[in-house]
């Protein structure tokens, strides 16, 4: 996915072209290299600077090598370690393209490192000349503050000219190209003469448009997304322009132009009218619709471009909400905030104009609150059936630089930094007094309440704190002193825990060390936090064999890219890895346990040397520690293979696709075999995508399910791996005594049945991709240490004939690979809210400072609802994350549509009946990092329940609400239920409240 048009260059041949610069450049010392790099990594970003993604994976075996971090120190420098050229084919979704995977998380998928520590890597290790560098600039965000951060996927737009629109080119470009560099890319790209006056056009539907008329703002700046249509036009010979404004009206806009297409009838003008949204320099200009006229929308808007597209008598409320790229998670929390109707009917009622605190420097000068009034506005009184919300999605991202961008994120998050901008924008205090923090001290909960509220409003004072703030009890107790620490502190919204599982259930494939026994898969429940060893214990029950006897590797492209230890924790272990078991003996001073991996040769071109592509099932073969003859490991390995090689010419089958073949036909994940190891989410590949030279491609059929479960096209698809035979100092004799090994090729390959051996070995990294010696195959004593890993490489013609694909990628499904899972339990929602309530005992990491122990003591410590607002926002924390480990929590919560009663969880002995009816919820599908977010919302006028999908709403009904999508659940108090009460005052709040309102927050 290397930019294309104005974006960032893919970088020069020097940099992908690995094998001359390693050879011109002397490697440094490990330490020298770990000491280069780190203080490279610290680098700061700049803008316009460029850097590059490097495979984590790789990065990590890279850190290993070279004893990056002090508590990896165990085998630096060994030769089995050493990482090999860059290899980046991880981050692809296609190989030959090289587009990167989406929803790709920094650390986790990719390190991002400077151009200096690119070149240095590659000068050290070269990269794999199959790939080119993933080079991307540092982009500039945020308006007031500004945010650097390096923008790893570009913007992909559409382009064509205005006479021939079926033409359409798809470029990427950089958010901070500026539309004249688009402009320029597109002249040329259409061979436009230089002396050819152009115009530059933004397309939404098929007829509005938008003049681009800044050729030095940014494509940031001027708010364009993902998949946006551009239109160049160019002017007539007569002096005019192809595309004059049908409608003078809608080019009135001060900051921009608007036309439509010239074949709308006339009767079309009320919808194009109100496509644009007046400035402050137009105020008379309202909405053309005779249900809607006087509603002004304007207000504050030179940045207004929200677009009403179609005009209906649709119902106030039921408006959709265009997905500008990945903005899902957007029109998920306003639609939800939309349906909050005491915040809706504040700013329709236009009560946020008196309000607006401009001034606020915890605010943004109330713009998002006129961005957000705005958008209310045209969903509530325009009668659109859908609006884009670019202009709130503008403003946002000046204020929040993570929401700037067109990646997926977090409704919640959005919906944290929504409330907040909110109530800065209109908070009625203009100058925050200065307020000392006072402990209970001894004091009853009601007073030193009382006085927590009266202090927060005396600071926060808006119709946000108004309707959503409540007021949690906090008590810490030491445990060494007893001291008991009581304070009330505001919130805005419960995070409310699930109770989470203490076990999960694995995959797995166990390798027999019988050799015509098919590999089986196995699913086994371990205990969530538990170690390799449980893993062990949990297969050893079904399979019978001792835990002894296994090791457990995770297998990554034809390769272990790790072989785990007992105490390891299985959550290093993800959903998508493709764990293999292997049958071993227990190692000793005897014996250990040898990494095979296999290779096929490749000729490049006529005149260079040869470079190998792994391929296959990875194997571990107990072998002797010493005296191990080359003859012993070869008839060794070939007795462990004999299943699937033959060495017979009944074996032969011209039919079968060579392995370049056979990678064109498997690139791009075709749906896989369930008995076959080489498919779509099959061990042998990675996640959805088929094994490169792994699979003909023949037998692919059935569904994408086989490992552990998990097979939706998202994720990793397999490469090319390619590495120079040459490498890492080997010299041409070395090479040719290996080449030499193999017997006379032509006989090998034109008859098995010789006594040619069918492959050579070589002592290899732990990567597959760098030779560190060839081995003899005369009879001689091989050299191993405990790290060492082989490689047999085999010549295409040889593994055509006698490599028996299909039969290597057979498995059997063991009888718990049969049997139905476990329904997953519902939770109830009472059961979150106790375990919010429930008291714990800090960590260790997160230690309170007593101040009568005077030092920081791992306290209990206890939360307790004090108060709750009239709309209670809940939200289900169903992520969990951190560097080494993603969850998504998909258990059901049951939550009730109405008739919610909160008053036994509220501490206050005099509070009011809090009964709580459900009005809208924020849903998540998908896994971490991606997926869709909708919402289900109860629009006010009808009462009715409706499901809002991006731009589409429809009905729903009661019993659709509930499901294991459901992540922020909104909920409104029932105020009638409530003694009357005046309603807040707009003043400062910090007049004393009688003894009936009992910390009322409305």
């Amino acid at each position: 996915m290397m930019a294309e048009g104005g974006g960032p260059e893919s970088g020069g041949a020097a940099d992908s072209d690995s094998e001359p610069v390693a050879a011109q450049m002397p490697t440094p010392t490990t330490e020298s290299q770990k000491q280069t790099i780190g203080s490279l990594l610290k680098t700061t970003l700049r803008k316009g600077d460029e850097w590059y993604l490097i495979d984590s994976r790789w990065f990590k075996q890279w850190k290993k090598y070279v004893g990056f971090d002090s508590w990896d120190m165990y085998n630096v420098g060994e030769r089995s370690l050493y990482p090999g050229p860059i290899d980046n084919s991880g981050l692809f979704s296609d190989q030959e393209t090289q587009a990167l995977k989406e929803h790709l998380i920094d650390e986790l998928d990719y390190v991002l490192v400077p151009t200096e520590a690119w070149n240095k890597l590659v000068s050290w290790y070269g990269c794999l000349d199959c790939q080119r560098p993933i080079v991307r600039k540092v982009v500039e965000h945020g308006m007031f503050v500004k945010h650097c951060k390096v923008e790893v996927y570009l913007l992909e737009l559409n382009l064509c000219e205005n006479d021939n629109m079926d033409n359409v080119v798809t470029r990427h470009f950089s958010k901070a190209d500026t539309i004249d560099t688009i402009e320029k890319e597109m002249r040329t790209m259409f061979n436009i003469p230089s002396e050819k006056e152009t115009r530059l056009w933004n397309k939404y539907m098929s007829n509005t448009y938008e003049q681009l008329n800044k050729p030095d703002s940014t494509v940031q700046d001027a708010g364009l997304f993902q998949g946006q249509v551009l239109v160049i036009e160019r002017k007539n010979e007569d002096g005019t322009w192809p595309r004059q404004a049908s409608h003078p009206k809608s080019s009135t806009t001060p900051s921009r132009n608007f036309t439509t297409s010239p074949k709308l009838s006339s009767n079309s003008t009320a919808s194009i009218s109100s496509t644009v949204t007046n400035g402050d320099s137009s105020p008379g200009y309202s909405l053309n619709n005779s249900t809607t006229s006087g509603n002004r929308l304007g207000g504050y808007n030179s940045y207004s471009s929200s677009y009403n597209y179609r005009e209906s008598q649709s119902q106030p409320g039921l408006c959709g909400l265009s997905n500008l790229g990945n903005t899902c998670f957007m029109n998920s929390a306003l639609q939800c905030l939309s349906n909050a109707s005491p915040l809706t009917e504040y700013f329709l009622e236009d009560q946020y104009e008196a309000e607006i605190n401009r001034e606020n420097p915890l605010g943004m000068r109330g713009e998002i609150a006129e961005a957000y009034a705005d958008l209310v506005k045209q969903m509530w009184l325009s009668r659109s059936s859908y609006v884009a919300p670019r202009t709130f999605k503008t403003q946002v991202g000046r204020f929040a630089p993570q929401f700037s961008g067109y990646q997926q994120q977090d409704s919640q998050e959005l919906l944290a930094f929504l409330l907040d901008g909110l109530h800065e924008d209109l908070n009625r205090v203009k100058k925050k007094p200065y307020l000392a923090l006072r402990d209970a001290e001894g004091r009853q909960d009601e007073i030193v309440a009382k006085e927590a509220w009266t202090n927060h409003r005396l600071r926060n004072d808006s119709i946000i704190v108004d309707i959503f703030h409540g007021l949690f009890k906090s008590t810490l107790v030491c445990p060494e002193c007893s001291k008991v620490s009581v304070t009330f502190d505001p919130f805005c919204y419960l995070t409310l825990p699930l109770p989470m599982k203490k076990d999960r259930t694995m995959e797995v494939f166990l390798v027999r060390s019988d050799p015509q026994s098919r590999p089986t898969q196995y699913r086994v429940v371990v205990p969530k936090l538990g170690t390799v060893s449980d893993l062990s214990s949990a297969l050893s029950k079904l399979c019978g064999f001792p835990p002894e006897n296994m090791v457990v590797a995770d297998v990554y492209n034809h390769r272990f890219h790790k072989i785990y230890r007992r105490d390891d924790g299985l959550n290093q272990i993800m959903e998508k890895d493709d764990i293999f078991v292997y049958e071993v003996q227990e190692e000793d001073s005897e014996r250990m346990n040898l990494p095979v991996y296999f290779r096929e040769r490749h000729s490049k071109h006529a005149g260079s040397s040869a470079s190998t592509m792994l391929f296959g099932q990875p194997l571990l073969i107990t072998v002797p520690r010493q005296n191990l003859v080359a003859d012993v490991l070869y008839d060794k390995i070939l007795e462990r293979i004999g299943r699937y090689v033959k060495q017979s010419q009944s074996h032969n089958s011209e039919s079968r696709a060579s392995a370049s073949a056979t990678f064109t036909s498997c690139s791009r994940a075709p749906e896989c075999s369930s008995s076959s190891l080489g498919g779509c989410g099959s061990p042998l590949s990675d996640g959805a995508s088929c094994s490169a030279s792994s699979s003909n491609g023949s037998n692919h059929s059935g569904t994408c399910n086989e490992t552990n479960g998990l097979c939706d096209g998202e994720e990793e698809a397999m490469d090319h791996q390619v590495s120079p035979e040459r490498e890492n100092g080997q010299s041409e004799e070395e090479e040719e005594t290996s080449d030499l090994e193999n017997g006379p090729k032509g006989d090998s390959a034109k008859q098995c049945s010789s006594p040619a051996k069918l492959f050579t070995f070589s002592i290899v990294n732990s990567y597959g991709t760098a030779n560190i010696s060839p081995l003899p195959c005369d009879g001689n004593v091989l050299k191993l240490n405990p790290h060492s890993t082989v490689a047999i490489d085999w010549d295409t013609d040889s593994k055509k004939q006698c490599y028996d694909e299909q039969e290597a990628e057979a498995y059997e499904k063991h009888e718990s690979m049969l049997q139905p899972q476990k329904k997953k339990a519902t939770v109830a929602l009472r059961e979150c809210i106790e375990l919010f309530t429930t008291m714990e005992t800090l960590g260790e990491h997160d230690p309170w400072y007593c101040p009568t122990c005077k030092k920081h003591q791992q306290a209990t410590k206890k939360f307790d609802l004090w108060s709750l607002p009239r709309i209670l926002v809940v939200h289900l924390k169903r992520f969990s994350y951190n560097r080494c480990w993603r969850d998504k929590l998909d258990t059901i919560v049951d939550f009730p549509i109405r008739d919610l009663n909160m008053s036994e969880f509220v501490s206050d002995p005099k509070a009011i009946p809090y009964t709580y009816d459900l009005i809208a919820v924020s849903n998540h599908y998908g896994g971490m990092g991606g997926g869709h977010y909708t919402a289900y919302g109860k629009n006010k006028v009808d009462g009715k329940w409706y499901y809002f999908d991006d731009s589409s709403v429809s009905s729903a009904t009661e019993d659709q609400i509930v499901t294991k999508a459901a992540y922020v659940l909104f909920y409104q108090r029932r105020d009638e239920e409530a003694p009357s009460k005046p309603q807040p005052s707009a003043s400062l709040g910090g007049a004393p409240e009688t003894a009936e309102d009992h910390m009322d927050t409305n």
